[in-house]
């Protein structure tokens, strides 16, 4: 198949981006072209299709099922990663793949990484991303999943926790709604039932002066907010229009 052809084939897929997927496509390793198209006009996600999703300059692998790092979380990434001290101890909570603790791995000398998350999918894939960095990857819900030699020590804690109200998970595209795992994208009534979680026990978990940050919709900024103060926490949020991304944070004083 010329690349003419597959970005025809994927356009009449309905995939908006069909020269950029196209090139991935056809730069795949081995004879699986005819596959790889199949399995992305079938309405599979295009990282789960490759393998991998780029994330911060990064290649993340991503498995079947495993929810997608989204460009909008790069922000979170980001802002996570700056300041970040030499042997800091980091912690990615609802890791997915695992790329914030990916990019924290590499944005100092000796971090120490851990991550968790409740999906065994996601468990295993980010063990195989983090396995160079020597980074902990356990399975449980939240904080039960992480040791207890760990409160009151994290640097950094990441949570990217589920943020779509249970009412607008069939209004998904049908990429994340069929392919991701539901417990990977589901907040409960308003989206933020797991955010007021982490937001009530963070303060216990991190050293003085740590941050936890955590992803949501310039909407509900207020309200995380607001929980992030009830832990007991100092706030203050960051804003990326371009990537209409909202991170609210919270510190430990």
């Amino acid at each position: 198949m010329s690349p003419d052809e597959v970005v025809t084939t994927l356009r009449a897929a309905g995939c908006v981006f069909a020269e950029e997927e196209a090139e991935l496509l056809l730069a795949a390793p081995g004879d699986r072209l005819g596959e790889l198209i199949a399995r992305r006009v079938a309405g599979e996600p295009l990282e789960q299709v490759l393998g991998w999703a780029a994330f911060c300059g990064h290649r993340v692998g991503v498995d079947l099922g495993v929810f997608v790092p989204r460009v909008r979380t790069e922000l979170l990434a980001r802002t996570a990663a700056e300041g970040l001290r030499d042997g800091a101890i980091v912690v990615d909570l609802c890791c997915g793949a695992g790329a914030i603790a990916l990019v924290l791995a590499q944005a100092a000398d000796g971090v120490e990484v851990w991550a968790a998350d409740v999906d065994p999918a996601a468990v295993a894939c980010a063990t195989r991303n983090l396995a160079a960095f020597g980074g902990r990857v356990s399975r449980g819900d939240l904080f039960d999943a992480l040791p207890d030699h760990l409160r009151g020590r994290i640097d950094v804690l990441a949570a990217n926790v589920p943020y779509v109200p249970t009412g607008a998970i069939e209004t998904l595209p049908a990429e994340a709604r069929l392919h991701e795992a539901r417990v990977a994208l589901d907040g409960g009534d308003d989206g933020l039932d797991l955010l007021r979680r982490v937001a009530a026990e963070a303060g216990a978990w991190l050293a003085p002066g740590g941050t936890v940050l955590m992803e949501v919709t310039e909407e509900q900024e207020p309200t995380a907010t607001k929980a992030l103060l009830a832990g007991g926490l100092t706030t203050r949020v960051v804003l990326d229009d371009e990537l209409g991304a909202t991170v609210v944070i919270g510190v430990r004083a």
